[in-house]
Parts: structure tokens; sequence; C-alpha cells
């Protein structure tokens, strides 16, 4: 019988609560369980991350009772960010590596079935709070931007589960993230307010709420300009300040992955249907998601 612990974390929102993963192999009939109030595509980590261990050429105790605890139980867990962190779990419970230096890491990351690690959304939260409990970070190399614009510390870029076995057993280090100063951008592709002719009054009325930060309303028929107002509206806003970027950059790796240094700080234009409900248009409903990138928020 042995156990061992391993930190990730959930995504709620903006905010990312601490999971422990702790993992349990017990005599009993062969099964592979997965408890804490997962979701569906937490509980096909199972398949995952069997195959995944064993394509890689390590050891799966099939022959044993693994029960995973993704705990706190309250906290609802859903994605597949919890793929790396079952599968090192197992790896130390089944001693293949040592658990006691797991403590001061968190993992995050898809399993594919060859081993290799695959990009998951909503990491920036994840690798602040991270920072705040002084843990090192093992993320997927192809979050690499993420990694990048969040590394105050060690942030270590897993291609697949062999390489990070290999880290951990003190032989292979993996490439460190290196820090990225914070690229504070206001480009964007939406034009430019000196592109509109006329219009002088809705213009100024632009620049006086970009200037002073106040909100605008425009009334009007269709195709009197307001659409094309509003997204001009982006090119004369000042520069994202470091905690406005910041922000911009949590919402964005809740919905989009594989984004580059440039557009996690990038201010979007969003434009809700006009059919919506009031409570879709203020954030009710299901989780936010992304048809056309250039309308992310």
């Amino acid at each position: 019988m042995a156990t061992a612990t391993v930190f990730t974390r959930a995504s709620i929102g903006i905010e990312a609560p601490e999971v422990r993963v702790e993992v349990d192999l017990a005599r009993g009939l062969p099964s592979f369980t997965i408890v804490g109030m997962p979701a569906t595509s937490v509980r096909e980590a199972r398949d995952r991350v069997k195959s995944a261990i064993l394509n890689v050429g390590l050891e799966f105790p099939a022959a044993t009772r693994i029960i995973v605890n993704l705990a706190p139980a309250e906290i609802p867990k859903q994605g597949a960010r919890f793929d790396l962190a079952i599968a090192v779990g197992i790896l130390a419970a089944s001693d293949q590596i040592d658990a006691g230096q797991l403590a001061k890491f968190e993992f995050y990351g898809e399993l594919a079935l060859a081993g290799n690690t695959q990009a998951v959304s909503g990491l920036i939260p994840a690798l602040i709070a991270a920072k705040r409990a002084d843990r090192s970070v093992f993320v997927p190399s192809t979050n690499v931007a993420e990694a990048g614009y969040a590394a105050q510390q060690n942030h270590f870029l897993v291609p697949d589960l062999a390489a990070l076995f290999e880290h951990l057993q003190g032989h292979n280090q993996l490439n460190a993230a290196e820090s990225d100063k914070p690229y504070l951008s206001q480009e964007n592709d939406v034009g430019d307010l000196a592109d509109i002719i006329g219009q002088t009054q809705a213009k100024r009325a632009l620049l006086i709420a970009a200037a002073g930060r106040h909100h605008l309303l425009f009334v009007g028929p269709p195709g009197t300009g307001k659409t094309m107002l509003a997204q001009r509206f982006l090119t004369i806003l000042p520069t994202p300040t470091h905690s406005e970027g910041m922000q911009i950059a949590c919402i964005k790796s809740l919905v989009e992955t594989h984004l580059a240094p440039q557009q996690l700080t990038q201010r979007n234009l969003r434009m809700p249907h006009h059919t919506c409900s009031a409570a879709a248009l203020v954030g009710g409903g299901l989780s936010i998601r992304i048809i056309d990138s250039k309308f992310a928020e």
C-alpha cells in the first residue's frame, strides 16, 4: 500500500484554487477510480494516463486498486489539465519517482495516448497563484507564451511524460521558460479612427471617453457607423498598465491556447449579438468560449 500527493489547480473564472491530487495504491480487485467532483473530461483521464505511462516505457500498477482523490471535493474539476498531475502521482505512489520532492512543484497538462503533453487553457491565473505559493511549475511546452509571461520563478516546459520522469529523477533537465518582459500592446487590426470621414461629434465623444475613462453609449438607426466607431475606439485607448495587462491575459488564457506574447495583453472588442439576454450580456449562463478570436475579450 502506498500514497502520494501532487499539487495542481482548478479553474473557476479567473481564480485558480489549489487542488491536491491524492493517489492511493491499495490491495483489492484491480480498478482505477477518480473521486472529488470530477467532470466527464477528468474521469476520462484514467485511459489517457494509463496509455501515456505505458507508451513511454514506465510501469503502470495495473494489478492494484488505484484511487485518485481530487481534494477539496467541493471544488468542481473539469478539463484535461489534471492528467499530468495524476500521472506523476501514480508514478510517485508506485515508487518510480521520489514523492518527497513533489511538495514544491505544481503540474498542469493534458496527456496524449503516446505520452506527449498538450496545451491547456487558463494557465496564467494558476501560474500567478503558484507564485504566491512559492512553487515551481511544470507546464506543456506548447504553453510557452503563458509560462514566459508569468514566469517569476522556475517554470519548466514539458514535451512529454518521459522527459518529465527523467527530470524528476535528476537526469536530463527540462528547459525552463524564459521570463519575458510583459508585452503591453495596444495594436489591433480593426482600423484607425482617422479612417472615419465626418462624424465629428461622435469622434470627439470617443476622445473624451478615452481620455477620462468614461462610459459611452451610441444610439442610432442601423448603418450610421456605431459599430465602426466602437471598433476604432481601441486605437485611441492608452496602453494597458501592468495590472490591466495581467487581467486581460488571465481572461484570454481561459479561452484560448497557443497565444503569442503580444496577443496576451491586447485589448479586443466584444460584440454580443443583439438578441442576447441581459443575463448573458453581463456574464451569466455557460462558461465563456471563443468563436472568433478577433472578438475575444
